[in-house]
């Protein structure tokens, strides 16, 4: 049995590159992103309002529709993160909306920090576990990408 002419037994099944950003092209993403983010903390609202209703429930038949839209909700969540991770963006937190989008420095790889009351990106990390965030004017020579 052959493969199917659209399958390239050559190809790569690696992951692709990671996508790193430079300031300016984090900031002029910045207006996309803001508005998937905005997405997701709706959503996770719903969601977290939906578990409540759901766990409320008197009955499992009572709560038939809200496992249907928690479902539905859960899945739109599942959507807005992937398009976050398609764009080379990090969700750090359903709630507050904080993303990381991945840079690189002349100390290494760092995430450059935003939440959605910032207009532009103000703060930076190491990325190494519990890595506090910076103002960006303390970032050693961030590369081009």
């Amino acid at each position: 049995m052959s493969l199917p002419q659209t399958l390239d037994p050559d190809a790569s099944l690696a992951a692709p590159a990671r996508i790193l950003f430079t300031l300016e092209r984090a900031n002029r993403a910045l207006p996309y992103v803001g508005r998937v983010v905005a997405d997701v903390r709706e959503t996770y609202a719903r969601i977290v309002g939906l578990r409540r209703e759901l766990e409320a429930a008197p009955t499992p038949e009572a709560g038939a529709d809200l496992e249907a839209a928690y479902a539905k909700a859960m899945d739109r969540l599942g959507d807005l993160v992937d398009e976050l991770h398609a764009v080379g963006v990090e969700l750090r937190d359903f709630e507050r909306g904080e993303v990381d989008f991945p840079a690189l420095s002349e100390g290494g790889e760092v995430s450059l920090c935003w939440s959605p009351e910032q207009e532009a990106i103000a703060q930076w990390r190491d990325d190494e576990p519990g890595a506090r965030a910076r103002p960006i004017a303390t970032l050693p020579g961030l590369l081009a990408a």
